[in-house]
């Protein structure tokens, strides 16, 4: 199937949903929902019930006030909790002053791509005074996930945490800590991010740096007027703290770390992990990580009460790009010790550009393989796809000027298709076969091979070509996708993130992918399972999954001006054969374009 005005097989011509009427289907799926039973691997066991107010709120950071958009006059926003197999509804009031989709990121929704929330992807957006529900249904994760606005920058403010306990009668693969804390990382900007947007689009330009790092929303007491703002955790002498942390930062990879105690991290984005001990992570945007702190220091006259989370940027220098390398902090503070007269004790973090620490994190992820939490990594592959990844230049336009390299408009691109984003979303042009709106020949290999990773190559390889390019599969099809970095306009890290499905990162390296001699290096054993993956700077990783999950899903890097630049694709995923591997029916609530 090739050409944007050929006609897409529907899903009933795919293996798709029964012949029924639509509205008789969905009422079924409802009252299947209702009474707490996905239709999905896991049983739900009950529906939760949420309302999210999306408005404009105003707050103050940095000395300066401003109106950002926060659900329920929160930021970030509220935490969702949930159990593994559960069903949540989600009602959202768009009370702000602009379109809006939520995306609960990392949670598979089996054949649920309806409520997954890319706008234009798989709904079109929420209109200001209008309401949508999401129903979220939770299959296999458990552990730490979020959510967040998939829309324009929105989502800089518009995200919250989701807590995914284990199912009821089951508990976690170690001992069950004191208290849970949801710790999230991003940034903050005092210029409106939505006119940072436009400022980009407008002139092809890159986006400002932000004005600080935050934690919980909050750049922490090292910046003025910040101090009691600074968000402070209280913990008791020898009890054991889950920090569920979040990286929902728009730009950066971050180091973590808390002064005087190590953390042991346990899972990551809804998976556990084999435990492994470490003084500082690293977090990709997008990827989310579970730690176990043992509040163990002292308790003496002599010794400290307080000490000092931080995050601060970690960045590999490319001379093209700034970045905010601030170091944001939060304290956590000991109630039943005396208290302290000095500062709190600051840690050691790895030096912005320590590769090597970063590097050496990474590769610890493993997981964790128990008669209760297996592994089921594909040892045979259909399909294979080399990604190159790359920020690349558009021609300015006529009459324009362009504040890109050599007045160019910049841009980004997977295997050298920009993506755009069309004017209807992509799944009911699926659903309802709808010609013309996206080509289902994304290419599984560039269209031309170099040294990918050198740096110096001339800028006429920096040209790329716009198309609304999907990838089609078969229901079942084990695909593996290698993404390579290329230096183009400069190597740096990418963070790619894949709706509807949770992936084993096989392999990692760097310098360019030898489809001869890498795949002997593969972890078939026990490698990560995420939803998004850091593609290191100047090299490459490739990810397993099976594509049993029908639907339309994006995937796309989790640095949002990549994202708006086109660094993006969709994968869409045909019905199998029989029931419970088809797609369910569009729901009637389905908001309109």
């Amino acid at each position: 199937m090739s050409g944007a005005n050929r006609r897409p097989a529907t899903p009933d011509e795919m293996g798709g949903v029964a012949k029924m009427p639509a509205r008789l289907c969905w009422l079924l799926l409802g009252v299947v929902l209702a009474f707490g039973v996905a239709a999905s691997p896991a049983q739900a066991s009950r529906a939760n019930h949420y309302d999210f107010y999306i408005k404009e709120t105003k707050v103050t950071r940095l000395c300066h006030e401003k109106t950002i958009l926060a659900v329920n006059g929160q930021f970030p926003g509220p935490t969702i909790y949930a159990r593994n197999g559960d069903v949540v509804v989600v009602n959202v009031y768009n009370q702000g002053n602009k379109n809006i989709t939520l995306h609960w990121h990392g949670v598979d929704q089996p054949r649920n791509p309806w409520f997954d929330g890319p706008e234009y992807i798989t709904q079109c957006p929420i209109q200001p005074g209008a309401n949508f529900t999401y129903r979220i249904i939770f299959s296999e994760e458990e552990g730490t996930l979020w959510w967040h606005a998939h829309s324009d920058f929105d989502r800089a403010t518009v995200h919250g945490a989701i807590v995914i306990h284990p199912k009821r009668g089951s508990t976690y693969p170690y001992p069950k800590p004191h208290k849970e804390i949801p710790i999230i990382l991003g940034e903050w900007w005092n210029a409106d991010v939505e006119q940072l947007l436009e400022e980009i689009k407008r002139t092809g330009a890159d986006v400002n740096i932000s004005d600080a790092n935050t934690i919980n929303g909050q750049p922490g007491d090292l910046f003025p007027c910040s101090k009691n703002g600074t968000f402070r955790m209280l913990v008791e002498h020898g009890k054991t703290y889950m920090l569920r942390i979040i990286n929902a930062g728009l730009s950066n990879e971050m180091f973590f770390g808390i002064a005087g105690h190590r953390l042991t991290v346990v899972g990551t984005d809804g998976r556990y992990l084999k435990p492994f001990t470490v003084e500082s992570i690293m977090i990709s945007p997008g990827q989310t990580m579970n730690a176990i702190l043992e509040a163990d220091r002292p308790m003496n006259s002599s010794g400290n009460s307080r000490y000092y989370m931080a995050t601060r940027t970690f960045f590999v220098t490319n001379p093209n790009i700034v970045v905010d390398n601030s170091t944001a902090t939060a304290i956590l503070e000991y109630t039943d010790a005396p208290p302290s007269a000095g500062p709190p004790d600051f840690p050691n973090l790895p030096a912005v550009d320590d590769i090597a620490a970063a590097t050496a994190y990474t590769a610890q992820l493993r997981s964790l393989v128990t008669e209760e939490h297996p592994v089921d990594v594909p040892g045979h592959v259909d399909e294979h796809m080399l990604v190159t990844i790359a920020v690349t230049l558009l021609p300015c336009g006529a009459n324009e000027t362009c504040g890109g390299p050599n007045g160019n408009r910049l841009a980004a691109s997977l295997n050298n298709v920009s993506f755009v984003l069309p004017s209807v979303d992509v799944l009911d042009a699926y659903y309802s076969s709808m010609p013309g709106v996206y080509e289902p020949d994304f290419p599984n290999k560039p269209p031309f091979f170099f040294n990918f990773t050198d740096e110096s190559k001339p800028l006429e390889l920096s040209s790329t070509k716009r198309g609304t390019k999907v990838k089609v599969v078969e229901y079942g099809t084990v695909v593996e996708v290698v993404f390579q970095d290329t230096g183009i306009l400069g190597t740096a890290s990418h963070p790619m993130h894949l709706h509807g499905f949770s992936f084993y990162v096989v392999g990692r390296g760097f310098g360019n992918f030898n489809k001869s001699k890498d795949p002997a290096t593969y972890n078939l054993v026990d490698p990560p399972y995420q939803n998004t993956v850091s593609v290191q700077k100047g090299g490459w990783a490739a990810i397993r999954f099976r594509a049993s999950n029908p639907g339309v899903w994006f995937m796309h890097c989790h640095i949002d001006r990549h994202t708006v630049w086109g660094m993006d694709t969709v994968f869409i995923v045909k019905n199998g054969k029989t029931p419970d591997a088809q797609m369910m029916p569009r729901p009637p609530t389905m908001p309109k374009c």
